[in-house]
Formats: C-alpha cells, sequence, structure tokens
C-alpha cells in the first residue's frame, strides 16, 4: 500500500480532477494564492490531462478555477527557487501535454487569468469568462518571453498588431475585449450564469455524433501540433536563458510578497 506524503496531499487539493459522463473536471483550487501555480501543481495537472487523455471514455476536458479566479500564472516565489523548464520539467510537461492533447478543451473563466492563465486558452476549443474577468500576458514587464506556443497562436488569432500590443505592453484586458479579439467564446455576467453556460454547452457538444465531433476536432487543428510543439521548445529555450537573467530575477523579485501588491503573475 503506497503512503501519501503531506505535500502530494496538498498539492491533490490544489488540483482536483473528476472524470464523469464523458467528461474530465480539472479544478485549480488554491483560492487563497488566486490559484497561482507552483511546479507541484503543474505536475499534477500534466498527470491530471494525460489521463483524461489515454481514457477512450473521455470526450471534453473541462477546466476552471475556484475562489473567484482562474489562475494568476505562476507563483513567482516557487518559480524563482525551483523552476525547472528542462523539456521533461513539470512546466513543459504540462504545456507540451495540452498541446498534444485531441479532447475538445472547454475553459471556465471567472477572474483574472494572468500569464499561463491567458495563453492556455489559445488551446482550448471554447472558453466561456464571466465579466468581472481579467486576462494579460506580462511576460516582457517580468523580463522573459511568451510561452504555451503562444508567440505562434496569438498573432495568428489577434493579428500581429494587437498580438504586439498585449505582448509588449503586458497590461490586463477585460473578458469583452478578448472575446471581441476572439480569445473568449462568450462572456456571461456572474459566476452562476457562467456555470449554467458551461454545463449547457458541455451537454450540447456530448449530445452531438461523437466519431463525427472529434473527427471535426482533429480537421479544425490539422497540421497546427508539430509547429506550435516546435515553437513551444524555441519559446522554452529562450525563457530559460532569461529566466537566468539578472534582469529577469530583479523584476520578479521586486513582486514578491512585501515588494509589490502582487505577487503572483506571469
Amino acid at each position: 500500500m503506497s503512503v501519501i506524503t503531506a505535500e502530494e496531499a496538498a498539492v491533490s487539493s490544489q488540483i482536483e480532477s473528476e472524470i464523469a459522463d464523458g467528461v474530465l473536471t480539472v479544478r485549480i483550487a488554491r483560492p487563497d494564492k488566486r490559484n497561482a501555480l507552483t511546479q507541484a501543481m503543474y505536475t499534477a495537472l500534466a498527470e491530471a490531462f494525460a489521463a483524461g487523455e489515454a481514457d477512450a471514455g473521455v470526450r471534453i476536458i473541462r477546466i476552471r478555477g475556484s475562489g473567484g479566479s482562474f489562475t494568476a500564472g505562476n507563483d513567482l516565489a516557487d518559480f524563482l527557487a525551483t523552476a525547472d523548464l528542462a523539456p521533461d520539467g513539470p512546466t513543459l510537461t504540462f504545456i507540451r501535454t495540452v498541446a498534444r492533447g485531441t479532447k475538445l478543451l472547454v475553459a471556465e473563466v471567472d477572474g483574472p487569468a494572468v500569464g499561463i492563465g491567458t495563453t492556455l486558452l489559445l488551446h482550448c476549443d471554447l472558453v466561456y469568462a464571466t465579466e468581472r474577468s481579467t486576462l494579460g500576458i506580462p511576460f516582457v514587464n517580468l523580463g522573459v518571453v511568451p510561452e504555451f506556443g503562444s508567440s505562434l497562436l496569438l498573432p495568428r488569432r489577434v493579428g500581429p498588431a494587437a498580438a504586439a500590443r498585449l505582448a509588449y505592453f503586458g497590461e490586463p484586458f477585460g473578458a469583452a475585449q478578448a472575446a471581441d479579439l476572439g480569445i473568449v467564446t462568450e462572456v456571461l455576467p456572474d459566476a452562476d450564469a457562467l456555470r449554467a453556460r458551461v454545463d449547457d454547452r458541455v451537454a450540447a457538444l456530448l449530445a452531438q455524433p461523437p466519431g463525427a465531433l472529434a473527427a471535426t476536432r482533429a480537421l479544425l487543428h490539422d497540421g497546427g501540433t508539430a509547429p506550435v510543439l516546435a515553437r513551444i521548445d524555441a519559446e522554452g529555450a529562450i525563457f530559460a536563458e532569461r529566466l537566468a537573467s539578472a534582469e529577469a530575477k530583479a523584476a520578479m523579485t521586486a513582486r514578491l510578497p512585501g515588494r509589490a501588491a502582487s505577487s503572483r503573475t506571469g
């Protein structure tokens, strides 16, 4: 009989996953930290997504946050202390697992979706968000570069000019603007309406002929995986180089508790 350590138990409570009726629901549950992600949480996320991908009964993966946040991005204190940006490290393993995925991916966004919280959405088939939700990609602000293939996917989605504005300044933008840019599918007034709408849309997807839906998803993504994975590798190498720089360390350290109002972003 395996013994679960206190650390493993804590992480399992921060990344909750459940498979039911053809849907894998993954919930980021660290609301006291605005669902900021640690390296251990990336490992748990990668394992949850891989399990959903391997389960033939899973047709849809649904990801959401908790406590009025989607995710504030990386926990900077943890990231500076333990980040492993090797191809088989926790962050890139999660990123590559999502990028290789074949199941429909539906995001339920309520509150901040910062850094990887935004770049993850570029890989989702459908994104629903509340009016109060805010997105942002403040990588340059932190002395690093965008990740998750977003340097390729974002210009394709929103156009080169809008991508440059969002990436260079890293300023937050609202759900309505994200919908206008094509990042968000639909904006709902509040969390209750969001949950009801996503429940409805997931049920509608499950009612579709499964083979036709899966084949259509494959066609929509046809030819896109290889270049995205190549861009993920290129971004990862530059990100690791930047992370080791004095510039990035200073920018991130300045946002740690006691240095700035917010310690978690990116």
